[in-house]
């Protein structure tokens, strides 16, 4: 589909690629590596057509369509999230204007025996056929499903777009660009704006998609569920790795240790030639072999590797005082903000007014949002527990609650001699701009840790002349680094820490899980990046729909529950608009015995009943989700790849699996209710 061909990129002295040659087949899924700096955005950019390369070819089909989501984007603010997202169909609707003008001709025209006529007939057929595979019919579905997959609720369809964050209208562009359905999908770093649950939905998302994907992402987790190929940025070249992530790592390994060896027998040979050459110089009788030597020197082409790989550096956060054993106690914590609602107020002129007049005022009255209630929890002391959850479901919130920043209903208490260390998202803009990057953290480092501050530094990717910039003129991501560097150098006893992997590559998060890991004291963590909870966290909390819910476990313990318990709901909206959360505790309701014999045998053939409904729809989902397994494969072999009988089955069958989910969900809770 792509055909890339002696590709050569400068910027500066050292060309950024050279011979660059790889292809992105039908349906591959390549993840893109290498490190910061490396090109990985510029060879996507490259590939979409937004700019051009040095030297060598990019030859993409006139047929292919290629789709491209940056890191950043200019987003627009003149329409509601459902209106913005309805650009994605635009060909389509252009599509079913024009099949529209066509059947009015058919119908208006009664040259039923003619050339023109029957040509128009066929152009009607093509074209009508064309936009069923486009999906026309059920585009407005699809859009729903999309944004409910990303995290939007079905309120939140018609609220103008200006009314959401930055990351949430980034996930507008990527539902309109995977409504799209092009070729090819470049992605850029696609995950940083969403939560656990919806990358969940589009990891399922490109593993059905009959596109191509290209994709930049330190999510390991991510990248290893959606690739099954590895194109590696090393030293100006591109290596291809047909394997997935996780195999790609070993094989890399291999490839370097290798690439050591062939370097330092290269050095050697060097030195012994040069050796010769310093001996024998001024030699007459050793001549002819001194400038064999020199010749032979001079055709050598140096070995490149990579750089030191410093994934092996350790961090310890520094001594500090002993806690108490319980750092946060929180009794039915409650948080409400809020909402200014207008409304219009329209009154009539009494009867006796002969014009009959209606008069209209505009009137602001106040409701409450409630980001959740009943939170009661309690932290020991060296525990180190996740905050996971939708967007705007309050994990940051209950995270400045703890912190004073906002007031709060409720009880929340802070242990005895616990010292707070808090990385927040705008952590960043808190740093002196007049210091340089090595100042920033010189300031704060304390005894040997002194002495390894360019090896942190460069760990977190300010190695060599980047330690000389000035803060002011650092990007975001820069900044968030260079903050979280200087966190770790501080002594603290409770650490929190809210989305702290946004703008870190997977070596600079080793580094931090492992001092998080190897930290005594306690650790709160907000974070959708499943990999780097894994193993750290040994306690989940989840936010949503006004409860804070405890899971003991890790990150995939509890993502195995979810599996079954929740994740089928994504389309779905917690709580209804009107209703109110249901409120959380620590223990179950109580439950009143039945002392009457019929009302428990009542109740028995009750959960009986439950529990065999539950069962039924069970087996229906585990037949449907066979099913499609069986078509997936079908539909991936080029010959039944247009068969539209068998793809508007599939989405018979997927509309039909979609239904059963949500019954599932219906019924499971009714025998939850019984059972307790």
């Amino acid at each position: 589909m792509i055909s890339v061909e002696n590709l050569k990129v400068e910027f500066g002295v050292k060309p950024l690629f050279n011979g660059a040659n790889f292809v992105v087949n039908d349906r591959d899924r390549i993840a893109l590596v290498g490190k910061n700096g490396a090109g990985k955005s510029t060879l996507l950019k490259i590939l979409c057509g937004q700019q051009q390369p040095t030297g060598g070819t990019v030859a993409i089909p006139s047929d292919t369509t290629v789709g491209y989501l940056p890191q950043v984007m200019k987003l627009a603010d003149e329409t509601t999230v459902v209106e913005e997202t309805r650009k994605a169909f635009a060909d389509t609707t252009r599509l079913k204007a024009k099949i529209d003008r066509m059947e009015r001709e058919l119908a208006e025209r009664t040259d039923y025996e003619s050339d023109e006529y029957m040509a128009l007939v066929e152009r009607f057929t093509q074209e009508h056929e064309r936009y069923l595979m486009l999906g026309g019919e059920n585009y407005e579905a699809e859009i729903e499903r999309t944004l409910l997959g990303l995290g939007f609720l079905r309120t939140d369809f018609d609220r103008p777009t200006s009314e959401f964050s930055g990351g949430w209208r980034m996930r507008i562009e990527l539902a309109k660009l995977l409504l799209r359905r092009p070729d090819v999908l470049l992605l850029d770093e696609p995950t940083n704006h969403l939560d656990i649950e919806s990358i969940q939905w589009l990891e399922q998302f490109l593993a059905t998609s009959a596109s191509a994907v290209v994709l930049v992402s330190h999510d390991r987790a991510f990248i290893n569920n959606v690739t099954n190929r590895t194109l590696e940025i090393s030293c100006g070249q591109i290596v291809d790795y047909k394997v997935k992530y996780s195999e790609y790592v070993v094989l890399r390994k291999e490839r370097r240790e290798q690439q050591l060896r062939a370097y330092e027998n290269q050095q050697k040979e060097i030195a012994d030639m040069q050796a010769f050459i310093n001996r024998f110089r001024y030699q007459a009788t050793k001549a002819v072999q001194v400038q064999q030597k020199i010749k032979q020197l001079e055709k050598i082409v140096p070995i490149e590797i990579d750089e030191v790989d410093n994934s092996k550096l350790r961090l310890k956060f520094p001594p500090c005082l002993r806690s108490g054993d319980y750092p946060i106690i929180a009794e039915d914590v409650k948080k409400v903000y809020p909402r200014s609602v207008k409304c219009e107020v329209t009154s009539e002129n009494s009867p006796e007014n002969e014009s009959n007049l209606t008069s209209r005022s505009t009137l602001h009255t106040s409701q409450e949002h409630l980001v959740f209630e009943n939170a009661t929890f309690t932290l020991k002391r060296g525990e180190k527990v996740a905050f996971v959850g939708k967007n705007g479901e309050g994990k940051t919130t209950l995270v400045k609650c703890i912190m004073g920043e906002i007031p709060f209903e409720g009880s929340l208490k802070i242990g005895h001699n616990v010292q707070i260390g808090y990385f927040a998202q705008n952590q960043s803009q808190l740093l002196d701009e007049s210091l340089t990057v090595f100042q920033t953290i010189d300031y704060v480092a304390r005894g040997d840790i002194r002495l390894r501050i360019n090896d942190i530094l460069g760990a977190f990717m300010f190695g060599g002349e980047e330690s000389d910039k000035r803060v002011k003129v650092l990007s975001g991501g820069e900044r968030s680094r260079l903050a979280m560097i200087r966190l770790l150098l501080e002594p603290v006893n409770l650490l929190i820490l809210d989305e702290p992997t946004n703008h870190l590559d997977m070596q600079s998060k080793d580094v931090l899980k492992e001092a998080i890991r190897a930290f005594d004291g306690t650790a709160i963590i907000v974070s959708h990046d499943r990999e780097f909870l894994d193993g750290l966290v040994t306690k989940v909390y989840e936010f949503g729909g006004g409860r804070v819910r405890e899971h003991l476990g890790g990150i995939y313990d509890f993502l195995r529950r979810k599996n079954i318990d929740s994740l089928n709901q994504l389309g779905e909206k917690s709580p209804s608009a009107t209703q109110q959360p249901t409120i959380i505790t620590q223990q179950p309701p109580s439950i009143t015995p039945k002392n009457d014999y019929a009302d428990q045998k009542e109740q028995q053939r009750k959960l009986k009943k439950a529990e065999k409904a539950v069962k039924s729809c069970e087996e229906k989902i585990a037949q449907m989700e066979a099913q499609l397994k069986e078509m997936d494969a079908i539909l991936m072999q080029p010959e039944h790849a247009a068969d539209m009988k068998l793809i508007n089955e599939y989405a018979e069958i997927m509309r039909n699996l979609e239904a059963e989910n949500d019954r599932w969900m219906t019924l499971s809770e009714e025998l939850e209710a019984l059972q307790q």
